[in-house]
């Protein structure tokens, strides 16, 4: 069940449900046009569906990294999808200041791997009364994301999402894990494999990073037969064409064909059981 989540649909179709947009707000024509063919396809496969899309890059190589179009016109943008569209939106917060404004606008915050020990920035997540969305740290076990979980719980939240999104393989690469998905699931949380950044190739000598969207379904299909809850999957209509992390996104059309795909192996497993 999927009750953690308001205002999501199909929540009992079985299937895995889905956090998916673009990397960034660039603007409002791009952000709708992703989430109308991303809720069309999903009220059409009944996957349960969540647009995210990031208000603000803060967390950039470059100094002249793009970094938004200004925190109030992207965070309206996010809320006039809620709206239009009838489903839940997220976007991630970087300080305590911002959890209390973006939760305004947005109906899961999303704690970056980077910060995700960071206390205080999860309290005052947990404070805001919306869906707390973490994301695995880089350098962080499955093991040790329990003591992330329990501040939120104990700050009096029990809505909360783990995201798993690979580890620190050398300097330039990431793996995935697949037995923390269910390490993390004996938590009582709902698990998420973020299909994209954990193809990510960090540290290039460019200053932008690399990435790695050929082996999005490899990753995918992986995650859904190891039994993970949700996935998340940033998409573009032009990946070239984006103003960040281009590099790892997958293209908007071929998003329909992998999740068709991807439901055929759950309804194996459940066939399985």
């Amino acid at each position: 069940m999927l009750d953690v989540i308001p205002k999501i649909k199909h929540s009992n179709s079985g299937n895995f449900f889905l956090i998916a947009g673009p990397c960034a707000i660039e603007g409002e024509e791009m952000a709708f046009n992703i989430a109308e063919q991303l809720s069309q396809i999903c009220n059409k496969l009944q996957i349960p569906y969540v647009f995210k899309g990031s208000y603000r890059k803060a967390n950039r190589s470059r100094l002249d990294s793009f970094t938004g179009i200004g925190d109030e016109k992207a965070l309206n943008i996010l809320r006039k999808i809620g709206e239009t569209f009838d489903i839940p939106v997220t976007t991630d917060i970087h300080s305590d200041t911002e959890a209390a404004i973006a939760a305004q606008y947005v109906d899961i915050l999303q704690i970056p791997a980077f910060l995700c020990r960071q206390t205080s920035l999860l309290v005052a997540a947990a404070k805001t009364g919306k869906v707390v969305n973490i994301k695995k740290g880089q350098f962080l076990s499955a093991e040790a994301m329990q003591f992330a979980l329990n501040k939120v719980l104990v700050s009096g939240n029990d809505k909360v999402l783990l995201t798993e999104r690979g580890t620190t393989f050398g300097y330039q690469d990431l793996v995935v894990d697949f037995r923390g998905i269910p390490v993390m699931q004996s938590f009582g949380a709902k698990v998420v494999l973020d299909c994209t950044h954990s193809l990510q190739q960090p540290n290039q000598h460019t200053g932008i990073t690399g990435g790695k969207p050929a082996m999005i379904e490899t990753i995918a299909r992986a995650g859904v037969a190891v039994g993970v809850d949700g996935l998340f999957i940033e998409t573009h209509p032009q990946p070239e064409k984006a103003l960040s992390d281009g590099a790892n996104m997958l293209p908007l059309n071929k998003m329909e064909d992998l999740l068709f795909r991807l439901i055929k192996i759950r309804d194996g497993l459940s066939f399985s059981k």
